[in-house]
């Protein structure tokens, strides 16, 4: 028993895991087709399982949609190509759709070696991206609540 655990302990002292650094536009990028793929499929769960989807909690408790409500929505009209129907669902979930098809080349190209790997962004570029970001969740927000009857 000992013995084995000498090896075990060798083996993995020795083992080198290698993990690839993923930048934003990446992580994007995979998010969007892992959505994708979800909003293509989704709407035959729910046909199945006769389901109304999940409810958004802030809505359910104080009736007000939550500035992440409607993805889901314009997820599945983008799937199916219903781009009106998703841009006025979601801007939010329309923006990272256009994220995900502008960033595509640049995954592919760096998959295939053809790019260096990313570099990490400056304080100020993390600051931009995330007012860019608080800004896109905002309008998406006022979307959701001119879309409900509340603006």
């Amino acid at each position: 028993m000992r013995c084995i655990r000498l090896l075990m302990f060798l083996l993995v002292r020795s083992a080198v895991i290698i993990r690839r650094m993923y930048s934003t536009p990446e992580r994007i990028t995979l998010f969007s087709a892992g959505a994708a793929a979800i909003g293509a499929i989704y709407p035959a769960i729910m046909a199945h399982t006769g389901g109304q989807g999940i409810p958004c909690p802030m809505r359910a408790l104080t009736g007000v949609p939550c500035p992440f409500c409607g993805p889901t929505t314009a997820t599945v009209a983008l799937a199916h190509g219903h781009w009106a129907k998703a841009i006025q669902t979601s801007p939010l979930a329309c923006s990272v759709a256009i994220l995900a098809v502008g960033t595509a080349p640049l995954l592919a190209a760096r998959a295939a070696g053809l790019l260096a790997g990313p570099r990490p962004a400056s304080e100020r570029t993390r600051k931009r991206v995330t007012w860019a970001a608080c800004v896109v969740v905002a309008v998406n927000w006022l979307v959701q609540l001119h879309r409900y009857g509340f603006i």
